[in-house]
């Protein structure tokens, strides 16, 4: 999410903070991964609003779709977009999560390149959507 506030100068370290829990699939549940969940809100704050007095942009819901469309894909090879079946780890055992983060050849490698390839997809479509604010 950070990278994709940063493409639309819209970083604030207070929506990153609120965005932490999302790691390890919602509050470390093993639910959505939380990389789409980042890209989503990176795509909603480009376009949603501020307040209920503005206007939400309604090509937030066709970008945010292309952009689960594309996840989709990406974890086609693990079954899903759950963080349970891309990590294949139960973030309640220490021991386990301990060997995610210290072995290199864990599971985390795969997060790691999912991360970064989402994160080129969100960049290219943020890129696009900025110009085509611009044109308006």
């Amino acid at each position: 999410m950070a990278v994709g506030l940063e493409k639309i100068n819209k970083y604030d370290e207070n929506v990153i903070a609120a965005v932490g829990t999302f790691g390890g699939g919602i509050a470390s549940s093993g639910s959505v991964c939380g990389t789409l969940l980042g890209a989503v809100a990176a795509v909603s704050s480009l376009h949603s609003r501020g307040s209920l007095d503005e206007k939400e942009n309604p090509r937030m819901w066709g970008v945010s779709n292309k952009l689960i469309k594309q996840f989709d894909t990406l974890t086609e090879p693990y079954g899903g977009r759950n963080c349970r079946d891309i990590a294949r780890i139960n973030w309640s055992d220490r021991d386990a999560v301990k060997n995610y983060y210290g072995n290199p050849e864990s599971t985390r490698k795969d997060c790691v390149q999912l991360v970064g390839d989402l994160a080129f997809f969100l960049g290219t479509l943020l890129e696009k959507e900025m110009a085509r604010l611009e044109e308006i």
